[in-house]
Formats: C-alpha cells, sequence, structure tokens
C-alpha cells in the first residue's frame, strides 16, 4: 500500500492520499471489513489523478485513521469529517465520488452543504431503499456480523469479498490479506466502525425531502449483479434528485471502480469534464 499523508480533523487524525494537480476530486471508500481509502480505489487514483486532484481518504474507523467515535451518527459525522480535511486543505469545492457507504456520505455532504459538492457521483450508494429485492441483503448481513459470532478470519473475509463482486477471479490475494490486516487491528475489532451505537442505525437519506431539490448534476452507477445493495435501491435516489442520471454495468457487482475499472474511470473523467 502506498504511503499517503496524516492531518488532523476535529481532533481526528484522518490518513489520506492527495495526488495530481487540478480541480478536487474526492474518493469515498465504502465500508466493509478491511476497507480503506487505498484499497478501494487503487485502480482509478492514477488515471484520474492524471486530470484532477485525487483527495482519498480513510474514513475514521478504516484504516490508518483514527477510530469514529461510537456515539457518532452515521453518516453525518463522517461528513462533518470530509468537510473538515478539506477545510484544512484550503478546498472550498470538489467533486464526489462515493462508493457504498462512501456514496452516503457524499450525498449527506450534498444536503447539508451543496456549496462545498460541484458534481456528484454515487456508485452503489447507501441511502436508498430496495423497490423490489429482499433487504437486508446476505452481503449486508455478512458486513454487519463480521466481528460477531466466530469472530473475523480469513475464509470470512474471502466468502465476503466473493459477494462484493460478479466475477471473484478478479479479487488478488495481495488485496485479501491486505484486507484482512486491516481487518485484524485491534481497534477495529473492539470497535467495528458500521457497529449500530447510541445514535442508533445509518440515517434513511432516501426520505430527506431536501434531495428533490439538490442543484448538483448527478451521476448514479451501479453493477446489474450487485448482490450487497441491489440495482433497485438506487431507483427511489434516482426519481428524486432531478438531475440525476442512471448507468447500468452489466457484469458487475458492488465494486464498479475495481471490475471495470478503465471503463469507470474514462466514465468518471467524461462526466466531470463535460
Amino acid at each position: 500500500m502506498a504511503n499517503g499523508r496524516i492531518i488532523e480533523v476535529n481532533g481526528i487524525k484522518v490518513h489520506y492520499h492527495d495526488e495530481g494537480v487540478g480541480p478536487a476530486l474526492v474518493l469515498l471508500h465504502g465500508s466493509g471489513p478491511g476497507a480503506n481509502g487505498w484499497s478501494n480505489f487503487v485502480r482509478n487514483i492514477a488515471p484520474l489523478a492524471k486530470t484532477f486532484r485525487v483527495i482519498c481518504p480513510d474514513l475514521p474507523g478504516f484504516g490508518k485513521s483514527d477510530m469514529k467515535p461510537a456515539s457518532s451518527p452515521i453518516p453525518g459525522w463522517w461528513g462533518d469529517i470530509i468537510v473538515g480535511l478539506l477545510d484544512k486543505l484550503s478546498i472550498e469545492k470538489a467533486h464526489f465520488v462515493g462508493n457504498s457507504m462512501g456514496g452516503m456520505i457524499a450525498l449527506k455532504i450534498a444536503l447539508e452543504m451543496p456549496q462545498r459538492v460541484d458534481r456528484l457521483i454515487l456508485m452503489g450508494p447507501g441511502g436508498g431503499f430496495p423497490v423490489s429485492s429482499v433487504f437486508p441483503t446476505e452481503g449486508i448481513k455478512t458486513l454487519a456480523n463480521f466481528y460477531d459470532g466466530p469472530g473475523p478470519s480469513l475464509e470470512r473475509l474471502r466468502g465476503f469479498i466473493n459477494q462484493f463482486v460478479f466475477d471473484p477471479s478478479q479479487i488478488t490475494e495481495e488485496l485479501i490479506q491486505q484486507r484482512l490486516e486491516a481487518a485484524l487491528d485491534p481497534r477495529i475489532v473492539a470497535q467495528p466502525p458500521m457497529r449500530p451505537g447510541p445514535a442508533g442505525m445509518p440515517e434513511e437519506l432516501w426520505r430527506d425531502a431536501r434531495l428533490a431539490k439538490l442543484p448538483h448534476e448527478t451521476l448514479i452507477i451501479w453493477g446489474r449483479e450487485d448482490r450487497v445493495l441491489p440495482l433497485d435501491t438506487g431507483f427511489v435516489l434516482m426519481k428524486q434528485i432531478p438531475r440525476a442520471r442512471f448507468l447500468v454495468m452489466p457484469q458487475c457487482g458492488h465494486w464498479v471502480q475495481w471490475e471495470h475499472a478503465d471503463e469507470f474511470n474514462r466514465t468518471v473523467q467524461g462526466f466531470l469534464t463535460p
């Protein structure tokens, strides 16, 4: 894993990568065991940094960043940290790409502080609601229960990651070992970041009436075979956000940016530089 930088935001140390020159582009990762910014976007950072200043943090509770307080609300607390990071870096406005939980955080920032967001790419984001699919999915159950029962293991992690993709052969042993090492961090084992705390369950953003007034050009991307957050989870968001486009990737699971990296990178470049 490439080395990044560490900066303190609201008393929390945040580890992040800062690559390239140009308009600011923030990449926000998802919440699976062992997740961090680099492992989620390793196939995207360098190509996108040819055009943008790419900011890719480890969200607190993941990677090399400090822990997320158990009492902090999801996703609002993370949104405040990311905006604080931009303040520290003297970035007034940025494009956002959010995967899964990262998409939910990006959407929350757009709702609360729309002036800080330029264009918005939501990739299989949380915060929606399935129209017809059974929910929670097996992928969500595995994510939520990863640290319960027998606890984390290589076998459980491999099974979980295989649910993220259409073609598990794309998952490298290097990636699995990196994520296992991160997932076994004693801090995270003791306090899994997605375990509901005193603040309750993650906010249901699809219920927020402000979605209908979001001014941002928005691209929603979904893998057709997503087994974590099924495709129809995005329909409610697509219907509510006025300037939303919806792109479906065939033969693709929850990790569009990994399974279809080249097409994803081209799509992001095209949408953000029309």
